[in-house]
């Protein structure tokens, strides 16, 4: 039986990403490479013990770098994945502590829960600051100016591919076909289930084949 996938409703570049490109890049991150054919793949949520090692295997086959964007408690939790993660060139992002509802949050709850991770994660990269993303994605008047303020870069994305929204990995993919993601775009995923990796076996070698590299943002300065 054939099933065919309504992609109508999961345009990967939604309105509000549209309205954050206006920022300045140094403050809310939604571009990376702006040279050659580049996508930057991103996961949040990590690590975890079941998923992330075979998306790690996967990467790995494709000679592809990506940014992990990390749960501190998670990553206290199974340090030897953070460890690979590292060792294997991909770099580190801070997802907060506990990935709270942020907006319920005052503003030296959501700074602890920010600077509590950095300080984790320095020991596995050497690295006192980290790209922070928001958990969900919200933006906080407040925090966002705070993290102006201190030269904390937030890091957002440009291409959401929707691994959450718990669809089928078959939608996932003709979405991504029917909306192909473009050079320097920062494309949002997750490593904490397996649909990432569904995802990214088929497209990978097609986005390969397309003359695309992968590679990590840059750490910020």
């Amino acid at each position: 039986m054939h099933v065919s996938f309504i992609v109508d409703d999961m345009n990967p570049r939604p309105r509000k990403l549209k309205v954050l490109r206006w920022l300045p890049n140094r403050w809310v991150l939604t571009r990376g490479a702006r040279r050659g054919r580049v996508l930057h793949l991103t996961f949040d949520d990590g690590p975890h013990p079941e998923h992330t090692p075979v998306l790690l295997d996967l990467l790995a086959t494709h000679r592809a770098k990506a940014t992990f964007f990390l749960i501190g408690r998670e990553a206290e939790r199974y340090p030897e994945m953070v460890e690979r993660i590292v060792r294997e060139g991909h770099v580190l992002g801070n997802h907060t502590w506990s990935h709270p509802q942020f907006d319920r949050l005052d503003l030296a709850a959501q700074r602890e829960e920010i600077d509590r991770t950095d300080r984790l994660l320095a020991g596995f990269d050497g690295l006192a600051r980290h790209d922070f993303r928001p958990p969900r994605g919200v933006l906080p008047r407040p925090m966002v100016l705070d993290c102006v303020r201190r030269g904390q870069r937030i890091a957002y994305w440009s291409y959401d591919s929707l691994d959450y929204s718990k669809r089928p990995a078959e939608a996932l993919i003709a979405s991504a076909q029917r909306y192909p993601p473009a050079s320097g775009e920062i494309l949002l995923m997750h490593d904490d289930s397996a649909l990432s990796l569904q995802l990214l076996e088929a497209m990978l070698p097609a986005w390969a084949a397309g003359g695309f590299a992968f590679e990590p943002l840059r750490p910020p300065a």
